[in-house]
């Protein structure tokens, strides 16, 4: 699959521009194990990078004119690195542009270059392609042009770039997961300070499945506004009875509890979740140190509960998937991933079972909904990487 993809990128390119690519990078999409909607409440995520990529076939050139190609959307945009560098109508085109203009700015970038990209990662199921096209951006001029950025920098800049050119206000966990990726490993990262550490993720005999619902309802951003200001209300109330509360990573459960009717039905819930979700991350990483996976998966199965109960951003038919599988006995645990509303469940499952579930879950889910469910194995791979230096095919 890797191969393939980079060996149609580099073709793309050789036809369009009659010469080899000087470099290929590949930019990985990224999973997230478990710390779903805690990223903004003070708490800790475990992200990993997947064998799923965006790949970049891309040569610099003479001038400080620029062709990007998005082979798998047969699209293409061209401007010049000297002028100013604004949003544009084609949405895909901002999420390079923004990037771009930071390392214009900041860096002095203007040469031109050529690039042709095209991606194994599933549109729209929340493996955060974007971030993988910001990063991998990022990580090439970084390269090219000897920029002296850091991997840190690298994800700060993809992040900006879709705050402001792409107006989707995300925190940092998709860029960071997609560059400090490692092989086999998962991080788990503090998204305030950035601090990190890895934990061994070689699953033996189990394997993670990806089931896509195929379906996105449209209340993403205005559910994840209001799951912000009921969390942001809750944390106030706690604070006015507990001062010594600085975030929901010092509020115990037992606060949350002592406060259930003061903070009123749905932001007991949603305090309640976020303080549990906190501590089931760190009981993961407790359990991927001692290579307990049947712990693990009781982890994740218990955060969908609360995602679908407590923080109500599931839907019917993720809750459909997570729900098929619970009574599998391949299965050790599964639960929606991402911002919710639809997407793909995460399902830590027994290797060598794959297909078969695949078959039995997709029949049923089409009964149902009459959805054709998609279902992608991955594996823990390393970020963004340059995979090829062919400095002969230099002009």
């Amino acid at each position: 699959m890797k191969k393939k993809l980079i060996q149609h990128t580099s073709e793309h390119f050789e036809k369009l521009f009659h010469s080899q690519p000087q470099s290929i990078f590949l930019s990985p999409g990224r999973i997230n194990i478990i710390g779903e909607h805690v990223d903004y409440n003070d708490g800790f995520v475990m992200p990993a990078a997947i064998n799923k990529y965006i790949c970049f076939a891309i040569s610099k050139n003479e001038n400080s004119e620029c062709a990007l190609i998005a082979k798998d959307l047969n699209e293409a945009y061209k401007f010049d690195m000297k002028d100013e560098l604004k949003p544009v109508e084609k949405m895909w085109v901002n999420y390079i542009l923004g990037v771009l203009s930071q390392l214009k700015d900041k860096y002095g970038l203007v040469q031109g270059f050529n690039i042709v990209f095209s991606s194994t990662i599933p549109m729209g199921a929340g493996l955060s392609s974007s971030a993988a096209l910001e990063c991998g951006i990022g990580y090439a001029m970084n390269t090219l042009f000897d920029l002296g950025l850091t991997k840190e920098n690298i994800a700060l800049i993809g992040q900006k770039s879709e705050h402001t050119f792409v107006g989707v206000n995300c925190g940092i966990m998709d860029q960071f997961a997609s560059v400090f990726g490692k092989k086999n490993k998962v991080i788990k990262l503090d998204c305030n300070t950035l601090e990190h550490e890895y934990y061994k993720a070689d699953f033996k005999k189990y394997s993670l499945l990806l089931l896509d619902s195929n379906v996105k309802h449209t209340h993403l951003t205005s559910g994840y506004n209001v799951r912000r200001q009921e969390v942001e209300a809750g944390l106030k109330i706690i604070q006015e009875h507990f001062p010594q509360v600085k975030t929901f990573r010092n509020c115990t459960e037992n606060m949350v509890l002592e406060l259930k009717e003061k903070l009123g039905d749905t932001v007991f819930r949603r305090c309640h979740f976020v303080v549990k979700e906190i501590q089931r991350v760190l009981d993961a990483a407790a359990a991927l140190s001692q290579s307990d996976f049947k712990k693990l998966g009781e982890l994740m199965s218990e955060t969908h509960q609360g995602l679908s109960k407590e923080y109500e951003v599931s839907c019917e038919e993720i809750d459909f998937l997570v729900d098929a599988v619970q009574h599998e006995k391949t299965v050790l645990g599964s639960r929606m991933m991402g911002g919710g509303f639809g997407g793909c469940s995460i399902n830590l499952v027994e290797k060598g079972t794959e297909e078969t579930l695949i078959k039995t879950i997709s029949e049923r889910y089409a009964d149902a909904f009459g959805i054709e469910l998609k279902a992608y194995k991955v594996k823990i791979s390393k970020g963004t990487t340059l995979y090829k230096d062919n400095h002969a095919a230099i002009q």
